[in-house]
């Protein structure tokens, strides 16, 4: 089968690799039918994190079910599937309460090869999420809506959780790829009254307005502070922050725009913990990690799609063949797409 690998920094290419087996308990074999790159792709292909030379990658992908373990009674052959970035067995304590990123039990070696024909999933029963009927019955829009719910759909939704957004909240999103403009999409969804986008880039910001975001900021440093102050009840800052690039100048800033008493959700992976004295002084919340796809999956994000509330499948401007994976990258890492959608298999 065909696969995308890892060769160095700069370099993915497709290469043909065994077909996966199974080959333990609560697997799945799945016909992957779209995948994409995902923003912490570009770590390790820019060069910024490590990663062994001939891996397989991807962790984001929908498909069907070809074959299952004797022991899996959730998911059938047949069923059309969200194949989530994590892995949660659904029974530990990080499961139970809603953090299935952090499950306790996952298994080394289960997070990737998602850019591939076919791939393997453990553990099937707790972890995948099946959508009603075939892809033949969706169109290529709502499969492209469909995909983002296996990781940066679900993730900006976690950002906008762990900032505690309520209803009548003023809420400001800092990051205007992927995630932030699904983080949009998230506060919306819980209530929000204000979004305020933090966007250097016309259509992205576009793009933020038609998910929900209701003032564009386009300044930057200490501009940009003041800006979004200006926006907010008394000048005293957002209700909520949502921090989705991971930078520690963006987090410093998440401090400067909340007000007294108020949460950031951050999903941006961080380059260094920041110094919790600014945090500290205003009584400011500081919470998020890796996101859970699978609960809000099943609880809020699927119907949304399948019902037609949200179409976060907006985020994908730019499609490849998986035989152009190479493109796929360059042209997020190069900014030319938001987001690069794989179309892998047919319906």
């Amino acid at each position: 089968m065909k696969a995308a690998v890892f060769i160095k920094p700069g370099q993915v290419e497709v290469q043909e690799v065994p077909k996966p087996q199974i080959d333990g308990e609560n697997q799945a074999i799945i016909r992957v039918i779209r995948a994409s790159v995902c923003g912490s792709d570009l770590w390790w292909y820019r060069g910024i994190s490590k990663r062994e030379p001939n891996s397989l990658v991807g962790h984001e992908a929908i498909g069907v079910v070809e074959e299952v373990s004797a022991d899996v009674k959730n998911i059938k052959p047949n069923d059309f599937v969200i194949v989530p970035f994590t892995h949660g067995c659904g029974h530990c304590v990080a499961c139970v309460n809603g953090f299935e990123g952090n499950c306790l039990n996952q298994k080394p070696g289960t997070n990737g090869g998602y850019q591939a024909e076919f791939m393997k999933y453990e553990p099937a029963d707790s972890g995948l999420v099946k959508i009603p009927g075939k892809p033949a019955d969706y169109t290529d829009e709502q499969l492209a809506s469909l995909q983002t719910l296996a990781d940066v759909m679900a993730t900006g939704f976690h950002a906008a959780k762990s900032a505690e957004v309520k209803k009548g909240d003023t809420v400001a999103v800092i990051g205007d790829g992927a995630v932030g403009l699904c983080g949009v999409i998230g506060a919306k969804l819980l209530g929000a009254e204000k979004i305020i986008l933090i966007s250097h880039h016309q259509d992205r910001a576009e793009l933020g307005q038609e998910f929900g975001a209701t003032d564009i900021v386009s300044s930057k440093g200490d501009q940009a502070v003041k800006d979004v102050l200006a926006l907010t009840k008394e000048n005293a800052g957002a209700d909520a922050v949502l921090e989705c690039v991971g930078a520690t100048s963006s987090i410093e800033e998440a401090g400067q725009i909340t007000r007294p008493g108020a949460v950031i959700g951050r999903v941006g992976v961080p380059q260094t913990e920041p110094s919790s004295n600014q945090l500290f002084w205003k009584n400011v919340g500081l919470r998020g990690g890796i996101a859970s796809v699978t609960k809000p999956d099943k609880e809020v994000l699927l119907q949304a799609v399948l019902y037609g509330k949200i179409n976060p499948g907006k985020v994908f401007t730019k499609s490849f063949t998986l035989d152009q994976i190479e493109d796929a990258y360059e042209a997020m890492s190069n900014r030319k797409a938001i987001k690069s959608l794989l179309i892998v298999n047919d319906k």
